[in-house]
């Protein structure tokens, strides 16, 4: 309880700060940290939905959530009349694979979405709906699935696979992504020089990275005792490991943004505030830490 009162003062300090901050210079563009901090809120009410009261509670939300960025994944595709029933077929995965994390079948959970659904997925698309854009919809679809739903879905995984644990590791994999995406983005705006792909997200530069991976390894060093049982290596090392598998994740959604909506700017200028860009690191850094910390660890 002291832990969930801590984080709540720190995000109001955190909001009060990013508030005065976007008065006081206007001129300099903080939308996505503002952004970051509404997933924030969102995410720490899960968290409290978990602890005080059932994790079954907390796996439906996740599952809204992935719902939701999904279905934001899908507005993006230019899409014809022959790919909705596909469409159909991947949102009905979506309480499946967390079924499966409810009945804790641990073996149904990895494989179901990359292999069961990637076998199955392609047949309502080929049954009487021709040839013409077939690879494009299919491979789209399945992008989506993997990075929405299945990288998405780790995040119940947590607290079912250790119970004792699991909302604690939740708490600490989203505060630093979450914190890590933040630290880049405003090491960018002030002395980010070297963008890493300045066509798709202007806001990635390598500088950012580097300021992010210190801080985001820091902070990860300094809150693991208080929020997950890990041992004082991992602590760094799972610092280290976020803040790359988060880059990764920021990088490959924003470059896969930018490829679907080419020559749409004004969509993609309003994806910026959508779901997909609040959880587009958490995609990468999910699975992530969760398999590393399954392989090396027994409360998992």
């Amino acid at each position: 309880m002291l832990t969930l009162v801590l984080i709540l003062a720190a995000l109001c300090a955190i909001q009060l700060i990013y508030y005065v901050i976007s008065k006081v210079q206007p001129n300099k563009d903080y939308a996505p940290i503002g952004n970051r901090i509404k997933t924030w809120w969102g995410m720490v009410f899960i968290f409290c939905l978990a602890t005080l009261f059932n994790s079954v509670v907390s796996l439906i939300s996740l599952m809204v959530l992935t719902f939701f960025a999904l279905k934001e994944y899908f507005s993006m595709i230019k899409s014809r009349k022959a790919d909705r029933r596909l469409f159909l077929w991947a949102y009905l995965s979506i309480p499946l694979q967390f079924y499966w994390i409810y009945i804790e079948w641990y073996g149904m959970f990895i494989v179901f979405i990359p292999v069961y659904v990637f076998l199955l997925l392609p047949l309502p698309r080929m049954i009487n709906k021709g040839t013409v854009g077939f690879l494009r919809s299919v491979s789209s679809t399945q992008w989506g699935l993997m990075l929405m739903v299945f990288g998405l879905s780790h995040l119940a995984y947590f607290q079912f696979a250790t119970p004792e644990y699991g909302a604690g590791l939740v708490l600490f994999l989203v505060v630093l992504t979450q914190l890590n995406d933040v630290v880049h983005h405003l090491a960018s705006i002030y002395f980010g020089k070297r963008k890493v792909v300045p066509t798709a997200n202007p806001y990635l530069t390598w500088e950012g990275f580097a300021c992010a991976f210190v801080v985001t390894t820091a902070v990860s060093y300094l809150i693991y005792p208080y929020l997950t049982p890990l041992t004082p290596i991992f602590g760094i090392f799972s610092g280290m490991l976020i803040s790359l598998s988060g880059f990764i994740g920021s990088l490959t959604v924003s470059v896969l943004k930018r490829d679907l909506l080419i020559g749409d700017d004004g969509k993609f200028e309003a994806l910026k505030k959508s779901y997909l860009s609040r959880v587009d690191s958490l995609t990468y850094t999910s699975p992530v830490l969760f398999h590393v910390i399954r392989y090396f660890f027994d409360f998992m």
